[in-house]
């Protein structure tokens, strides 16, 4: 498992997301901004579009010297990490849901030096953080903060109710997590200093920065917040 992984600033992206852009464009300028972690979370799409957007990321990570510093891993598809990383594709890891493919699965293909994220249980978050096996997993992706367009199902209950979390909720989550935890969920610029107050690791977005007008701009103000 990774001694060290980057969370402050962490973009979720794909095709779906970008207004028609390259998701290889967006990203480019979305860590040339500082941003320090991406995840390709691609629906709807094959394996093979799958692995090629993961490869003109990687690229374009490889191209600002960066692959060492932020690291690019897959929403789900451990098949297709695997294959991508027999491609030659410096992919780092898989970021997991309660209903994907098991941790220690991912955990087991992958191997120790690996990234593997899981997304926490929204319903009684802080119970199931403090029981949960962490032992194969990385960090901890939490949230939503706000009720978001982008992930309309994050946070939905089996009754159909969503669930946003609070900032004294992820105050009390940060502490108990034996693991890093990064929050989003509709998260915007205007949130970042209350959220960065809780002490958590990091923040993720997709729209703030995938749909903004100006990437690069969105993702440096972002960057900026959090860092001050």
């Amino acid at each position: 498992m990774r001694t060290k992984i980057d969370l402050s600033a962490y973009l979720v992206i794909g095709p779906e997301n970008t207004s028609g852009r390259p998701v290889a464009r967006v990203i480019a300028e979305a860590v040339r901004a500082g941003f320090t972690f991406v995840q390709i979370r691609a629906k709807g799409v094959d394996a093979r579009e799958v692995i090629e957007l993961t490869r003109a990321a990687a690229d374009v990570i490889a191209t600002q010297e960066k692959s060492d510093a932020v690291a690019l891993v897959m929403n789900d598809r451990l098949d297709c990490v695997l294959a991508a990383r027999e491609q030659g594709i410096k992919v780092d890891g898989v970021h997991v849901g309660q209903t994907d493919i098991p941790v220690d699965v991912c955990r087991k293909y992958l191997g120790a030096d690996a990234i593997v994220g899981l997304s926490a249980r929204t319903t009684e978050l802080l119970d199931y953080v403090a029981h949960c096996d962490t032992a194969c997993i990385d960090y901890l992706g939490a949230g939503p903060l706000h009720v978001t367009p982008t992930k309309p199902e994050a946070g939905r209950t089996a009754s159909g109710e969503i669930v946003t979390r609070s900032l004294d909720e992820l105050a009390a989550l940060h502490r108990i997590s034996p693991v890093p935890v990064v929050v989003g969920g509709g998260v915007k610029a205007a949130d970042l200093p209350a959220l960065r107050a809780t002490g958590v690791e990091g923040f993720f977005v997709i729209s703030a920065v995938a749909g903004a007008e100006h990437p690069y701009s969105a993702a440096e103000e972002l960057v900026r917040l959090w860092s001050a």
